[in-house]
């Protein structure tokens, strides 16, 4: 990422969490905001604001897949269109190019802001499930992984998204590989055993020096 000559600021750290579909990122992202009380941007709250009634994506969603993929209150029923784009790429791809840039507008809007409080925080969390897939490292100077095993992963999201076996499947293989993920992380965070334990990688994970800062314009 680009610096900024103006040291009046301390280098800014921007963390990227990112994982696979029901791995625990949202359980790390809560404790970082409760515990070590950092300011959280989440990329799926936004990918919701994007869809939402009277929105110009929502409105293109309907004239491609009609008026039946909305509830009686008008809004999206996600489930219904997840069953069609994790089960066609194309529909995915279609969608995505859609979503993807309000969203990543939505962070840098929301980077800015955090950076140009008095004084800025010196940290931020940026919760991008999709950080690889949609090419958003760009806008972190760090990224980490949550990952767990493959089987407690599918277990997970069909209990918490009440999804069937085939559906949990086609969406956990929309996304890049854990093993791929994995790769690419600065930090990996197992969620495989107990909450303490991945606490305690977030906590070490926090406390290591970070290689790549930004300098916040100020």
């Amino acid at each position: 990422m680009n610096t900024h000559s103006n040291q009046a600021h301390p280098p800014q750290r921007i963390i990227g969490l990112a994982g696979g579909i029901g791995m625990g990122k949202t359980t790390v992202s809560n404790y970082l905001a409760t515990v070590h009380q950092l300011p959280v941007l989440d990329a799926d709250i936004y990918s919701r604001e994007a869809v939402a009634p009277g929105s110009p994506v929502l409105g293109e969603v309907v004239e491609r897949y009609g008026s039946g993929l909305l509830l009686p209150d008008k809004t999206l029923d996600r489930h219904r269109l997840g069953d069609i784009i994790f089960s066609s790429p194309p529909e995915r791809l279609w969608l995505e190019q859609r979503i993807h840039p309000y969203v990543r507008d939505r962070l840098v809007a929301g980077m800015h802001t955090l950076s140009t409080e008095i004084p800025p925080h010196p940290t931020i969390v940026l919760v991008i499930p999709l950080l690889f897939e949609a090419r958003m490292t760009d806008l972190v100077t760090e990224t980490w992984v949550v990952r767990c095993p493959p089987a407690q992963q599918l277990e997970r999201l069909m209990q918490r998204d009440h999804l069937s076996l085939q559906q949990a499947r086609a969406r956990i293989d929309s996304q890049m590989s854990i093993q791929k993920k994995a790769t690419y992380a600065d930090l990996v965070l197992d969620n495989t055993s107990t909450l303490e334990h991945l606490f305690q990688q977030v906590d070490a994970g926090l406390a290591q020096i970070p290689v790549r800062l930004t300098v916040p314009r100020g």
